[in-house]
């Protein structure tokens, strides 16, 4: 049977629990009394569907079903998980709570989203306390995993696993915090590092571009994939985290933020967080860190790199200005080398080679450099013509390993009418590892279909395909896959 989650409250928060559980097989029932109210969480859980089932490798559960109610009771009637997300108010809360209890489940589960208030504090007039507890999410709750999940002693330990396995049965990441605490762990990070930038803001010392540029260039990309004590294990170098806080820890006392209420770094506190780091990290060595640290920042790079976005496009600025300007050369005589570059650590498998889906992608960039070099570029794109892929066919005749430099060199075949045939040869060293055979149409965007080229486009590819005719027909042209004798 679909289990039924009821949402109160559906703003940025709310809208954002609704689209992870209805993507997760849950029926959804949402009030909340502003008009506009469909229509927001609509919007919500369309970025959802676009996003979030690219996390995943497997198929999503089918999709639950989705309810409007214009009360409380309706909506919580049935729902064995109550989120409430309303305004950050405590009387608000509080008589949110008083009308849920007397609608819904005795044995449900009632999370509040609040980033602020102790459970005991919305506790505090409930009919049922040991119902509610804190379960705080950070946006966008349909990708984000973490929630911080608080709870008191009037909460039953099985009532509080129960919980989590709901969480982890969503995809997340419950974050059992181990006491009450005014804005639990998270947020008081974040409000930390707010009030300094609001200082360095007013001192005039940064402003919110500048501040925004020091995380996401830098130590931001280290927390997003070990935190902050392993990253500073590593930083610690082979004497471990005792030798970075002894290093480093003098400079608290120092006046370098505004905050300066810091705990006394007495031999009990450095023996606890060393001894914590150990039981956290001690079984790799400083190396394997850095090598799993390398690793995962590449990756996070490579995937800022495709959405051209902060760090990312920073890199592909780089790249480009390393590169020039696309241009075709003179010497149409030889093949033209349309792709040279270093196999990233992302692109091997588990034979420690490159995965056979990224030498389609290199060859599709070598393809898409051809394009560009006979004059399918952006702005030609832009305005409504471009080459489609009809057909491709790969032989994988050798290995690339993470680190090698692989060349690809690229032969027109044919550039006549709507027609781009071409032949690329991937190359290591001069080693000769997978052809790529590719024939493209030309096709109208409007339409969707084959067209003839501009003009221009077409003496241009004519004029290679003519230089490339006299070239000798590569090996492997027209190879069909078969099975050796």
């Amino acid at each position: 049977m679909t289990q039924v989650a009821a949402i109160i409250g559906g703003g940025v928060i709310g809208g954002g629990w609704a689209a992870r559980f209805l993507l997760m097989g849950w029926d959804v029932r949402v009030f909340d009394p502003d008009p506009e109210a469909q229509r927001k969480i609509g919007e919500v859980i369309d970025n959802a569907r676009r996003s979030l089932p690219g996390l995943s490798d497997v198929a999503l559960p089918p999709e639950g079903t989705l309810q409007f109610h214009d009360t409380i009771s309706d909506a919580v009637a049935d729902a064995t998980w109550i989120q409430e997300s309303v305004p950050e108010r405590l009387e608000l809360k509080r008589k949110v709570f008083q009308t849920v209890q007397s609608h819904c489940a005795h044995d449900a589960v009632i999370g509040s989203s609040t980033s602020g208030f102790k459970p005991s504090q919305l506790q505090g007039c409930a009919t049922r306390p040991d119902q509610i507890i804190v379960t705080h999410p950070f946006n966008p709750v349909y990708l984000l995993p973490l929630v911080e999940l608080v709870g008191t002693s009037q909460n039953p330990d099985a009532f509080l696993d129960r919980a989590k396995a709901v969480l982890t049965g969503l995809g997340m990441y419950p974050l059992q915090v181990r006491a009450e605490i005014d804005a639990h762990i998270a947020d008081r990070f974040l409000e930390a590092v707010w009030r300094e930038a609001l200082w360095l803001i007013k001192d005039g010392i940064a402003t919110t571009q500048e501040i925004d540029d020091a995380i996401r260039y830098g130590f931001g990309l280290r927390w997003a994939q070990m935190g902050l004590f392993e990253t500073y294990r590593i930083a610690g170098g082979e004497a471990g985290m005792r030798h970075f806080i002894e290093q480093f820890g003098p400079a608290l006392a120092w006046p370098w933020t505004k905050l300066m209420d810091v705990p006394e770094l007495t031999e009990d506190l450095i023996a606890q967080i060393a001894g914590q780091s150990d039981a956290q990290s001690g079984q790799y060595s400083i190396r394997d860190l850095e090598r799993a640290r390398d690793d995962n920042l590449v990756t996070i790079l490579r995937g800022l790199k495709a959405q051209n976005w902060g760090a990312g496009a920073l890199l592909n600025r780089h790249d480009a200005a390393v590169e020039g300007a696309i241009v075709l050369p003179d010497d149409l005589s030889h093949p033209i080398v349309t792709v040279k570059r270093a196999i990233p650590l992302d692109w091997t498998d588990y034979n420690g080679h490159m995965n056979e889906a990224r030498y389609l992608q290199a060859f599709g960039d070598a393809t898409d450099r051809m394009m560009i070099l006979v004059g399918c570029d952006a702005d030609y794109i832009a305005a409504g013509q471009s080459y489609f892929t009809a057909e491709t066919h790969i032989r994988h005749l050798g290995e690339a390993k993470a680190g090698a430099v692989i060349r690809i060199t690229t032969q027109v075949l044919q550039g006549q009418g709507k027609k781009m045939h071409l032949f690329h040869q991937m190359f290591a060293g001069d080693q000769l590892i997978a052809t790529g055979e590719h024939m493209m149409i030309h096709v109208s965007l409007q339409t969707r279909r084959a067209c003839l080229p501009s003009t221009s486009l077409a003496q241009t590819l004519g004029r290679i395909a003519a230089a490339h005719a006299a070239l000798p027909r590569p090996a492997g042209v027209g190879k069909a896959v078969g099975v050796k004798g």
